[in-house]
């Protein structure tokens, strides 16, 4: 098994890309922490991956930096030690706000989002290589988005906060380059996760399409016009956190099907 021994963390692992990277890193032998809000979907999660002691949940909202720091803290508790941090949780807008143009863009909607995809990767971080410094090994992979790379109208705290979250990580690689330790981001597109599969249907009817029709616009762009899987990411995360992944650092790795222009 290519994780056997090694300590994971993933914020917002009990569903979507992060659940899928828990399981493929568990698959592969590695002791998994997983993060989520809701202490009710972290049981169901640990219960679903009947995994025993090799999976643990850990309830709190990464939008706290003593949350964040109290994560990997408690990581270092229960296993010993951290080699894999992999922030994923973020996401849009604030809970019951539609994205706008930044004319009509909240400040709470702004810094909330500040705080949950540049502030919470951030704050796990630095953390993170308090514990991965001395041990000489770590590998960090951020799941950022192919929109920290390109960008889209009515997105601006989104693709400003995967932009930063970009260039966060290719700085941050340079600083421990030669310590042991890789910094990555995954830049997924379009994935085809249990969360489209739940709000997809409701965002084809609002485009007066059906949910089939919406997948088919969706993959229109992709060179390989399929949608990607949560299964094509936990393989490029497993890639990663692997000593085949050891000279891979600062890359923003595209998972998009060929979408985005670099």
């Amino acid at each position: 098994m290519e994780l056997e021994g090694q300590v994971a963390l993933i914020s917002g692992g009990t569903r979507g890309i992060g659940r899928g990277i828990a399981e493929a890193f568990i698959a592969e032998g590695a002791n998994v922490v997983i993060n989520g809000r809701s202490a009710d979907k972290g049981a169901q999660a640990i219960e679903e991956m009947n995994a025993g002691d090799q999976a643990h949940f850990i309830a709190g909202d990464v939008t706290s930096q003593e949350v964040c720091e109290g994560l990997v803290d408690q990581t270092v508790e229960r296993y010993g030690k951290i080699d894999i941090l992999v922030p994923n949780a973020g996401g849009g807008t604030i809970e019951g706000e539609e994205p706008s143009p930044l004319v009509d863009l909240s400040e709470e909607n702004w810094q909330f989002v500040l705080n949950w995809n540049l502030n919470h990767p951030m704050w796990l971080m630095r953390r993170a290589l308090k514990y991965m410094i001395p041990q000489e090994h770590g590998r960090i992979m951020s799941v950022s988005s192919m929109y920290g790379k390109v960008v889209l109208a009515t997105q601006a705290p989104y693709c400003t906060t995967k932009h930063a979250l970009n260039g966060l990580t290719k700085v941050v690689a340079q600083e421990v380059g030669t310590l042991g330790i890789t910094v990555n981001a995954l830049c997924p597109g379009g994935i085809l996760t249990d969360i489209m599969q739940e709000q997809g249907p409701a965002a084809a009817e609002q485009l007066g399409l059906s949910f089939e029709d919406f997948l088919t616009m969706m993959q229109a762009p992709s060179a390989i016009k399929r949608m990607n899987t949560v299964e094509d990411c936990a393989l490029v995360a497993v890639l990663l956190a692997s000593e085949a992944g050891a000279g891979i650092t600062g890359s923003l790795i595209s998972i998009d099907g060929g979408q985005s222009p670099y």
